[in-house]
């Protein structure tokens, strides 16, 4: 159990979270951030081009700046999961998947989305023998092998790009009639010998002994139904992640992301959410926008605090 009680718990150690934390600290509030995967998806970002002040950067590197960032204006940052949030009187007790227990005068709910899956038969099976969410970490595995990249914008683009590095032969495989995203991936992709990209697909079935060997497809290629790879990178889009916010009966979208205020506040009085998991910015979930919405709550809360 903490002796500490902070003035903000910020859950998620993604751009959101450590703007909000930087702000916070700014304001000489106590926080506190919670986050097993420091930077979340932004950490296996193989480029980032678009962020300002950086011409060109890894995910990693970025991630690890806004880290020390953070920490240097004296976050305490707890690479733990947060496992549930009860509100006791104005209180917030934070428990972890360590079985500690931390406690906040308010919460900041900044974690983000995670990958969406196929849902297909082997999916889990073969995770971690040829399927994998994550291009920039697993690229390397796939030296001179034959690799398939699912999806269609630019999460599919970028990772059949860096895999095109190292493999001797990358699919993209889409349900659409067209690549979508930013036209520089789209044309890279284009102008990239190694890149054949089946349009009008679906993977429906995965098959191999111990591990991933072919993956059955939707439309014949070459009067086949299925192709022989080493790898299968699934690349198609991401969702919130709910558990915290039906815990704590926050209202959300259809789609599940949690709304918010301009402030972006909930509708639970203490509780504030920012970045890719709310219907902020237009949902349109960049790095840039995830820092603005963390900025605005660590602003609000120490409004909140102050009167």
């Amino acid at each position: 159990m903490s002796e500490k009680l902070f003035d903000v718990a910020i859950i998620g150690s993604g751009p959101a979270g450590y703007s909000a934390s930087i702000y916070a600290s700014r304001y000489n509030l106590s926080n506190v951030i919670f986050g097993k995967l420091s930077g979340g998806t932004m950490s296996e970002a193989h480029k980032i081009c678009n962020y300002p002040g950086f011409e060109e950067s890894t995910g990693y590197e970025l991630s690890e700046k806004m880290f020390n960032h953070a920490k240097s204006f004296g976050a305490d940052i707890q690479l733990k999961s947060v496992v549930d949030i009860k509100k006791e009187g104005n209180i917030f007790k934070i428990f972890t998947d360590s079985e500690d227990t931390f406690e906040s005068k308010t919460v900041i709910l900044a974690t983000g989305t995670k990958r969406k899956k196929l849902a297909i038969p082997g999916e889990d099976k073969y995770l971690g023998k040829g399927v994998s969410y994550c291009a920039t970490c697993d690229s390397n595995f796939f030296k001179n092998k034959i690799v398939a990249v699912v999806g269609g914008s630019n999460a599919a683009t970028t990772a059949a790009l860096l895999l095109s590095e190292v493999a001797q032969k990358v699919y993209i495989i889409y349900r659409g009639e067209a690549l979508k995203g930013d036209q520089k991936w789209v044309d890279a992709v284009k102008g990239n010998e190694k890149i054949e990209v089946l349009f009008s697909t679906l993977v429906v079935g995965l098959e191999g002994e111990d591990k991933l060997e072919k993956i059955k497809i939707s439309k014949e290629y070459k009067g086949k139904s299925e192709l022989e790879v080493d790898g299968l990178f699934i690349e198609i889009g991401a969702e919130p992640n709910m558990d915290l916010p039906i815990k704590l009966g926050l209202e959300t979208d259809e789609g599940g992301y949690i709304k918010i205020k301009e402030d972006q506040s909930t509708n639970i009085e203490g509780i504030w959410a920012a970045g890719d998991m709310t219907i902020g910015s237009n949902k349109f979930q960049q790095i840039a926008t995830a820092i603005s919405e963390g900025a605005i709550a660590a602003n609000s809360v120490y409004k909140y605090i102050m009167s």
